[in-house]
Parts: structure tokens; sequence; C-alpha cells
């Protein structure tokens, strides 16, 4: 059985796209799934490139038990549309910069917006928290717990037709 591989994606990938990976990981482990998925985060932009996510969103993240381990790294249009299943971008702005970046009309139906999967929620964006406070980045985590779960919802109904 393949698995299937998914993407998130925000700007600078060290706040919203690898708490959505880790967060993913963590629904996925609890489902006694993780072996069918790999998951993974990137940024439209490579600024951070290299560098450990955010320790701000890495703390609010521990308290939530979820672990932010990857290394930023830039979304790369020629691997990264060949080799994922599903590419997951956090706000508008950076679904536009990937939809910019797609070759084909393959490409672009990978692409979805974190915030279409929610369940409860109402945000039609998960915001940047980089430059707010302490509320900012648990609200990323409430909008991302929400959204994988419906994301993952997606994933297995769609399996099961």
């Amino acid at each position: 059985m393949d698995k299937t591989k998914v993407l998130f994606v925000c700007m600078g990938n060290i706040c919203r796209s690898p708490s959505a990976e880790a967060v993913f990981n963590g629904l996925i482990k609890q489902a006694g799934i993780s072996k069918q998925f790999e998951v993974d985060s990137a940024g439209t932009s490579g600024w951070h490139a290299g560098e450990p996510a955010d320790r701000r969103m890495q703390s609010h993240a521990i308290r939530r038990n979820y672990n932010l381990t990857s290394i930023s790294r830039k979304f790369n249009p020629a691997s990264d549309f060949e080799y994922f299943d599903y590419i997951i971008g956090m706000d508008d702005q950076n679904m536009s910069s990937l939809k910019n970046m797609t070759r084909s009309a393959a490409d672009l139906a990978k692409l979805h917006k974190m915030t279409d999967f929610g369940i409860e929620s109402s945000y039609d964006e998960v915001p940047d928290p980089y430059y707010g406070g302490e509320a900012g980045f648990e609200l990323v985590l409430d909008l991302l717990e929400d959204a994988c779960q419906g994301f993952l919802n997606a994933i297995e109904k769609k399996k099961a037709e």
C-alpha cells in the first residue's frame, strides 16, 4: 500500500506549517495509522531555511504534547508537486504563491487551504502568529487541531469511496 504524502505550507515554515505537521502526525499516531502517511512541511519563502521552528511556537506546542522537530525548508515546485499527494496552504497568500508555481492541472488539484477542512472553526485562514502575542500561537494550534481532524476525515472518506 502506498503512503499518502502530505505537505503543509506557510510562508517561513517556522510557525504554522511545522505545527500543522506535528498536529497531523499526532492525530495519525493516536489513530494507529502513522505508517500509512508521510508528512512534511515547507515555506513559500526561504528566509528561515535550515532553522528549527520558532521557539514561541515550540513552547505552545509542547504544552499540548506536540513536538516541532522539523527544520525549515523552501517549497520546491519541481520535486514537491511530483512527490506529494496533498499540498496544504495556511492562508490566501500562501495559496496564491503555490498556485503561481503550478505547472499543470494535476499540480493545481493537489492544492488545498487548511481552513477548508475546519469542522468547528469559521476562520478562513490560519493567521500568522509571528508578530503577535501568546494568544496568536494558541489560536493557530486551535485552528490546526480542528482542521487537521477534518482533513484526516476527508482523506479517510475518500479512501472509503
